[in-house]
């Protein structure tokens, strides 16, 4: 077993500032698939794939979104493998730009109706750029909080990366909700959709400006110091570390479905299915939101006390249960009772994926976080994240019952519970 290089503890201004970069660059990211995700759901499907009906449209708008998923095993690979030879730093410069300006041209876009399928060709192409730039996003930014941090409050600062999906999500779409609440559905269909991918612009510089600024982090510098590193990470993890990269990425599996049930899924659900005003469901999906920008580190210092697994495991358990009490309720008809069911499916998230970063960041050796963090986090959502949306459509399209979809998560949730079983003790993580 490797242990963790005793790095000297850096100032508090430094890890402020690391715990901010590692928030602003994953709220980017989530910020543009977040609002990829809505725009799937509510306009992609008319206006790069006309020629289909209402539900054919969405699922193959799904399609495009799980195209994001897809691509961030390459990331993963390229940008984990990096992490662990150049540093995490000028990784996280490199996957900030390349999902940045991804979004920025989607924003620019021409659709169906002016260039054909041509259309639809850049759209995914755009669409697996930002994949890539995810999943080389996510291990870097882990570790830039985390190795900045003491390993007794570890829980806590890798929490910043967690952050990120709620924030971006929230303004995400606020932005778009402000742009439907003020244009008419003539204008935002037409192009009001499109500023929320050009404000990314803004975020790209802001996330830019603090990582060019910050210091290498000090577990690195220690590896460089000592010459500890190694210039075949990707095989290391996978002969030397199998059951971290199969815990890792099982224990991912159900936060993944659950996020995209309670963000994604539930626009197309309430608005087709059940005929309520979709500002409801975003109303529900901005509130909760907002409380995981809290309750994602909460539950991240709280794993620092009872241990990462436990926490985890209450999430998984409750979001395994959640489902088959939300669908019910829900069919009433009530804006209320909406709110409060999406609300409550994100707190049960945020138990999961509050702790989960530290959890993962510590099932792997120092020399090969980057590398086994960025494959675990790619490689759950190919199984995970990428087919949930798409998954949960064609089940309740095939079945005709919310039966369906419930189950299909609370299997996920059991895939988590293992994941976690399989995990190394306690003891051997808190090691490293």
């Amino acid at each position: 077993m490797t242990t963790a290089p005793t790095a000297a503890r850096p100032a508090r201004k430094d890890l402020i500032k690391a715990f901010v970069a590692s928030l602003s660059g994953t709220s980017l990211e989530w910020y543009d698939f977040a609002a990829y995700s809505v725009a799937s759901a509510l306009v992609f499907g008319q206006l790069f794939f006309p020629d289909h009906d209402p539900l054919s449209g969405t699922l193959l708008a799904f399609s495009t979104y799980a195209v994001g998923y897809v691509s961030r095993p390459l990331g993963g690979f390229v940008f984990g493998r990096l992490g662990d030879t150049l540093g995490r730093k000028r990784v996280l410069v490199i996957t900030l730009l390349i999902t940045g300006i991804s979004t920025v041209f989607i924003g620019l876009l021409p659709t169906y109706g002016q260039v054909g399928a041509l259309g639809a060709v850049l759209l995914v192409v755009l669409r697996f750029a930002q994949g890539v730039g995810i999943g080389g996003e996510w291990g870097g930014a882990v570790l830039l909080s985390s190795e900045f941090g003491s390993e007794k409050h570890r829980g806590f600062w890798a929490s910043a990366a967690q952050i990120g999906p709620p924030a971006g999500n929230l303004l995400a779409n606020g932005a778009l909700a402000a742009l439907a609440a003020t244009l008419t559905s003539a204008q935002f269909m037409s192009w009001g959709w499109r500023v929320a991918f050009l404000l990314s612009a803004v975020l790209v510089i802001f996330g830019l400006w603090i990582r060019v600024k910050l210091e290498e982090t000090p577990v690195f510098q220690e590896l460089q110091q000592k010459g500890e590193q190694t210039s075949t990470p990707v095989t290391e993890v996978f002969t030397r570390e199998p059951r971290a990269l199969i815990s890792a990425i099982l224990c991912r599996v159900g936060p993944d479905v659950t996020y995209a049930l309670f963000t994604v899924f539930v626009l197309t659900y309430v608005t087709q299915t059940l005929g309520m005003p979709k500002s409801w469901a975003v109303t529900g999906v901005m509130t909760g939101s907002a409380l995981q920008l809290f309750l994602m580190p909460l539950a991240g210092a709280v794993s620092d006390r009872l241990g990462r697994r436990r926490v985890y495991a209450i999430g998984a358990a409750g979001a395994l249960v959640w489902p088959f009490l939300f669908f019910p309720m829900i069919e009433g008809g009530s804006a209320g009772t909406l709110m409060l069911g999406v609300i409550v499916g994100l707190i049960l998230h945020a138990l999961m994926y509050g702790p989960q970063a530290a959890f993962v960041a510590e099932q792997f050796s120092p020399a090969l976080r980057s590398t086994g963090a960025s494959l675990a986090y790619t490689l759950a959502g190919v199984i995970g994240g990428a087919l949930a949306p798409l998954l949960f459509t064609a089940l309740y399209a095939h079945y005709g019952t919310w039966v369906a979809p419930a189950s299909y998560l609370a299997a996920t949730c059991v895939v988590t519970m293992i994941g976690l079983a399989l995990s190394p003790t306690a003891a051997r993580a808190a090691s490293r």
